[in-house]
């Protein structure tokens, strides 16, 4: 059995519900255990007040929101490109600092599937400068095959059955 401890670069992916809810899960876990957090999600907007943004302040997590709303809606592509360049910027300041235990990069499979950031000048980044015992938790659809080979740990969410396919409205609590 290994003892050694390792800072784990976690992906949870796939075209099923369920993978910011399952990185917010482990924010919990991690704020339980005394762990200092970071979220940077990329393109919620900025202007969100969803429900674990809501509860991100009430346990006084530090929580950026830089995107513009939901990419594929956007009426001007160049501007999310621009956010999502801002936001991997920060998400260097934050990761490199050292004051956090844990960083969670929500929706940041989606600048690099879109190709506004290079995944192999992301993960070079990464390789050479994040702090070796900070987690790292990515988040979005389409993680590209060297994503995951960096990462330690991913999980695929497979879509079986969903309420919108059967016409009804994201629920409250739910969705958001």
């Amino acid at each position: 059995m290994k003892t050694k401890r390792k800072g784990l670069v976690i992906v949870y992916t796939g075209k099923g519900k369920g993978k910011s809810t399952a990185a917010f899960g482990l924010l919990m876990r991690a704020l339980g255990q005394g762990l200092r957090i970071c979220v940077i999600q990329f393109i919620k907007r900025e202007t969100g007040r969803w429900g674990e943004v809501k509860t991100a302040q009430k346990l006084e997590i530090e929580w950026h929101k830089i995107g513009d709303g939901f990419t594929w809606l956007s009426k001007d592509i160049d501007e999310s490109a621009a956010r999502s360049h801002h936001g991997w910027q920060l998400s260097q300041d934050k990761i490199a600092s050292g004051n956090y235990d844990l960083v969670l990069l929500d929706e940041f499979t989606y600048p690099l599937h879109f190709g506004w950031l290079d995944t192999d000048q992301v993960i070079d980044w990464l390789q050479a400068n994040k702090p070796a015992n900070m987690h790292l938790v990515i988040t979005g659809r389409y993680a590209s095959q060297a994503l995951i080979d960096y990462a330690d740990l991913v999980t695929e969410m497979t879509k079986v059955k969903h309420p919108h396919d059967e016409g009804y409205k994201a629920q409250r609590g739910i969705e958001f």
